[in-house]
């Protein structure tokens, strides 16, 4: 369907320049109304590019133009972000080590920033001076992992935030801990010994509520015939209760009592990861705040969203689009 519109051109009598009526039912890319725009933007949520474009029957460039415009609606009607807590992590767009850091409102859970030429100290400073000096000081909580350069912009720019170690990247540090004691094992044991241990990588590193029926058997199979293996694995489950603690005091004791279990077990990866533990205790010991009790996988979530985008869209090397993707992928439909 096609409709034919008179749109009005005016001589300016202040500048002279001819200027031309503007619409605002009719959408940015020439030939399109908002309406339609919106609803190719809504499709595009859900389905690729591709499939939108030969539902619609459009050009892929077309239909890419115009979810871009539904996505800046979303973002203009969303407003401008004023975080109390926020949520740092960095996703890498594309091979090469090639990184850009995400924040998150964790109290909205929807991420509003997108950017930086990499996860360094002077990236994420940009973030503030986007936000602003006086949005800057309201932030009382910033959550991230263990990378210095988070540390040390959030410190420069926010020093009244308190810093919280994500829970998600602290167990990923201990899981690989184990999986280092697991291949030190296999490398140690030879011959039939070690049918156990070949394989079941993802069986150790799970919990083991995760696991299938036939999951739990090889695990017990496992954990019976190799002891260092099962020491290591019952350290690994039990360290989870450190985030249950309401007081630094009591989080502490158990700490002191988890690394006293290390003594004589021959596990060097675990001592290694408890030193790291030791070093940043203080953004671990964060959350034993009431205050400070905010929802840990929201940050781990969007990352592996962010990684579903690019995997449907088979990679994106339009950086815009793709902030645009992340900044809008938690908002409500327009």
């Amino acid at each position: 369907m096609y409709l034919a519109v008179e749109v009005r051109r005016v001589a300016c009598a202040w500048c002279g320049a001819v200027k031309q009526e503007r619409l605002a039912w009719l959408a940015d890319t020439p030939g399109y109304t908002k309406r339609f725009a919106f609803a190719v933007g809504r499709r595009c949520r859900t389905a690729t590019i591709e499939a939108v474009a030969q539902e619609v029957h459009l050009d892929w460039k077309t239909v890419k133009a115009l979810e871009m415009q539904y996505m800046r609606e979303q973002l203009r009607r969303a407003g401008t972000p004023a975080p109390k807590v926020i949520g740092l992590d960095e996703v890498s767009i594309r091979k090469g080590h090639t990184y850009r850091i995400v924040v998150s409102d964790l109290a909205r859970r929807r991420p509003i920033w997108f950017g930086g030429v990499d996860r360094s100290a002077a990236s994420l400073a940009a973030f503030y001076g986007w936000l602003g000096p006086a949005k800057s000081q309201r932030i009382r909580l910033a959550v991230m992992d263990m990378w210095k350069a988070f540390r040390t912009a959030t410190a420069a720019h926010a020093p009244q935030a308190a810093i919280l170690f994500d829970k998600f990247h602290v167990l990923r540090h201990l899981g690989e801990a184990l999986d280092k004691v697991r291949k030190s094992e296999y490398a140690r044991l030879s011959g039939q010994d070690r049918r156990f241990i070949k394989g079941q990588k993802y069986t150790l590193l799970s919990h083991k509520a995760n696991l299938t029926l036939d999951g739990r058997r090889a695990l017990q199979t496992l954990l019976k015939a190799n002891q260092r293996l099962n020491t290591a694995y019952l350290l690994k489950e039990s360290f989870g209760q450190l985030w249950d603690y309401q007081t630094e005091g009591w989080a502490r004791r158990f700490f002191e009592q988890w690394k006293a279990a290390l003594k004589w077990q021959r596990l060097m990866p675990y001592q290694q990861f408890a030193a790291m533990i030791e070093r940043h205790w203080d953004g671990l010991a964060a959350y034993c705040h009431p205050e400070n009790k905010v929802a840990l996988g929201f940050v781990e979530g969007l990352n592996n969203k962010v990684r579903v985008l690019q995997r449907r869209a088979y990679g994106l090397r339009d950086e815009e689009y793709l902030r645009l993707k992340i900044l809008t992928c938690m908002l409500p439909e327009l």
